[in-house]
């Protein structure tokens, strides 16, 4: 996207308080900062109407603040949201802002902190989740919650957090509920997020990274197979609603470096993937899985018990598929291998790691490309991979064998996976594809906790509570724990609280 020149006007200090001095708020939607760096943000609002507003930006702290003035211009075309890309700000400093049009109207000022120098030897403090549906049930209200996991990770102060994947659900699951797919309509899906107070706290309280995964298109989204206007309408309405970079070549890949102990790299998991595996493999329900564990699951699934075709095993590891497209496949390896960050933190769409069943939609659908990257990622020290989508807490190695003759083995790299904010868990979902309550419950007792062969050996599986990962990023450490959507552990269905997951720089 072509970034617009930025007018700054110095202004006294009295002025510049004034201007950020608390309003009444009409801006309903809030305000956000976004695609946060050292030097600069990318700062958003919905305007109360068509016309001028004005942008105006102050450093938090310091006895003579000079503020920064900027005009936008709301439109109906982008459904009145207006962004800014501001730069020439001061690495590791506290920046605060504000949004008015004409008559007095402004928005509740927005607070964030740009990211230390790349040189900096900074701890960083961030949480990440996702997968959050606002649609109404029947009684209008939100059908699953109120978004209370987006208001605890607001009460962290952290330096920044993510929001990954699935922000809204243009197909929501609830009854009654027609699909979002022009822009238009999606538009409607995310003013209703916005309707709720603890999202609105989150992009305003501190810089929010944010990222789509499937549901901001459709269900286990691509565009071979759902079309290009499904795509176009899915990536100017999330582009209207969030202050995010992104371009025609690697969609919304983009890396961004805090201080000397981190860089974050997002991958774009859905714009330029191919068609999914599903019909060659006629909906098998674990493909890859082998013949014992298939075997093991039989009185849940019966069908498991036929073999897999080879012409599904063919589909599932062509290596002319892909997950990422060529462009950005070699821009996140170069970027990766070439990263001088102690921490290299991976925000990943969908698991990286081996889960099997139904794994159409994820990198073990992707067969080919998976065991490629992470060939190409071996060597390269202190990677981590963080993911939502799953709606589960799931901590385990990446291996490129589990439960496979001559497995496990390991490649060294964890991952962690959180969520959901509000959408069935994956305990419900499993309940409602197997007809059978409970059956969530036993798959994760029976599968996902046991060691390989038998299972996967994860060190957290809570597959029915929402929640986030808080994240803190130092020199020698990385530390990453589950929480639950009240802030406490998150507590397996056993009984067992997820432990943080606490890994040492090598």
């Amino acid at each position: 996207m072509r970034r617009l020149a930025v007018l700054s006007l110095p202004v006294t200090v009295v002025s510049a308080a004034g201007a950020l001095a608390a309003t009444p708020a009409r801006f309903e939607q809030g305000v956000a900062a976004g695609e946060v760096s050292s030097t600069s943000a990318r700062l958003w609002t919905r305007a109360p109407g068509a016309g001028r507003v004005t942008l105006t930006l102050v450093e938090a702290q310091g006895s003579r603040p000079r503020a920064r003035t900027i005009a936008l211009q709301a439109t109906t075309a982008t459904d009145l949201t207006v962004q800014r890309v501001v730069g020439g700000l001061r690495p590791a400093t506290r920046y605060r802002y504000v949004f008015s049009q004409a008559g007095g109207t402004a928005s509740a000022p927005g607070l964030f902190t740009t990211a230390p120098a790349p040189n900096a030897d900074a701890t960083v403090r961030f949480a990440f989740s996702g997968d959050a549906d606002a649609t109404a049930g029947a009684n209008g209200k939100p059908g699953f919650n109120g978004f209370e996991t987006y208001g605890r990770m607001a009460a962290e102060a952290n330096d920044f957090n993510v929001n990954l994947g699935d922000t809204i659900y243009s197909d929501s699951e609830l009854a009654g509920s027609p699909p979002a797919l022009t822009r238009a309509q999606k538009w409607e899906k995310y003013r209703l997020g916005l309707a709720l107070a603890p999202l609105r706290r989150l992009r305003a309280g501190t810089a929010l990274y944010s990222h789509w995964d499937d549901h901001e298109f459709v269900n286990d989204f691509t565009r071979a197979e759902h079309g290009a206007a499904i795509y176009t309408a899915g990536m100017q309405a999330f582009r209207d609603y969030a202050p995010v970079s992104y371009t025609s070549r690697t969609g919304l890949y983009r890396t961004v470096r805090w201080g000397r102990n981190l860089e974050l790299f997002f991958l774009d998991e859905r714009s330029f993937r191919s068609s999914k595996a599903t019909l060659a493999c006629a909906g098998d329900l674990a493909p890859t899985a082998p013949a014992a564990v298939r075997q093991a699951f039989t009185a849940l699934a019966p069908a498991l018990a036929q073999p897999v075709p080879q012409t599904c095993l063919d589909a599932l590891a062509d290596p002319t598929r892909t997950m990422l497209g060529a462009a950005q496949y070699r821009a996140f390896v170069r970027a990766i291998r070439s990263s001088e960050a102690r921490w290299k933190v991976v925000l990943n769409e969908v698991p990286l790691m081996q889960l099997y069943a139904l794994p159409y939609d994820r990198w073990e659908g992707y067969g080919a490309e998976r065991a490629r990257l992470l060939a190409d990622l071996s060597g390269v020290e202190n990677v981590v991979v963080l993911t939502t989508d799953a709606h589960a807490h799931l901590i385990g190695p990446i291996r490129t064998l589990t439960v496979e003759a001559g497995g496990p083995v390991s490649t060294g790299i964890w991952e962690v996976v959180t969520g959901p904010v509000a959408t069935n868990t994956y305990a419900r979902e499993i309940d409602a594809f197997l007809g059978a309550a409970g059956s969530g419950d036993f798959v994760t007792s029976l599968f996902f906790k046991p060691a390989p062969p038998r299972g996967l050996g994860l060190r957290c599986a809570a597959t029915d509570a929402y929640g986030y990962a808080q994240v803190t990023v130092t020199a020698t450490t990385l530390r990453i724990q589950p929480k639950a959507a009240g802030g406490g552990p998150v507590v397996e269905k056993t009984g067992g609280r997820c432990l943080p997951l606490v890994l040492r720089a090598s």
